[in-house]
């Protein structure tokens, strides 16, 4: 299945295709538009819209789209929704934000500063979120 959603992706808009690939679609193909152009070629190209005004899946109130993507799916696997929280703080104001989501937004940030490509920056990140989430499910005694 396609995924669309707004270039020059930082922090939640590479998370979700992480999370994406990993639990809901390891077909999932992305496609990367001007902000603007999001719900057109989602219609276009029969994808889901994600990260994007009026997108399918996309912020609600303090969720990121990471967590909208968790609810959507009902994915409940206890690692992944810690690590769920490590990206909400990192892509929101959460006061209660995990002091591991200021580490993963200064990482992210310093990726969408200096690699311009939204496809490479996910093939550079997705072994950071494999990590933490195998960091996770570790802290939870799994």
């Amino acid at each position: 299945m396609k995924w669309v959603t707004r270039e020059n992706a930082n922090v939640d808009r590479i998370a979700c295709p992480w999370l994406i690939k990993r639990f809901i679609d390891k077909e999932a193909e992305f496609l990367f538009v001007l902000r603007d152009k999001v719900l057109e070629v989602a219609e276009k190209e029969g994808a889901h819209s994600f990260d994007a005004e009026g997108a399918k899946y996309g912020h609600k109130g303090d969720k990121c789209t990471f967590d909208a993507l968790i609810e959507a799916f009902k994915l409940d696997d206890p690692a992944l929704l810690m690590l769920a929280k490590i990206v909400n703080g990192a892509d929101t104001r959460n006061p209660d934000a995990p002091p591991e989501s200021a580490g993963l937004k200064a990482i992210a940030f310093g990726y969408a500063l200096t690699v311009k490509d939204d496809h490479r920056k996910i093939e550079l990140e997705t072994p950071m979120y494999d990590g933490l989430y195998e960091w996770c499910k570790r802290e939870l005694g799994n």
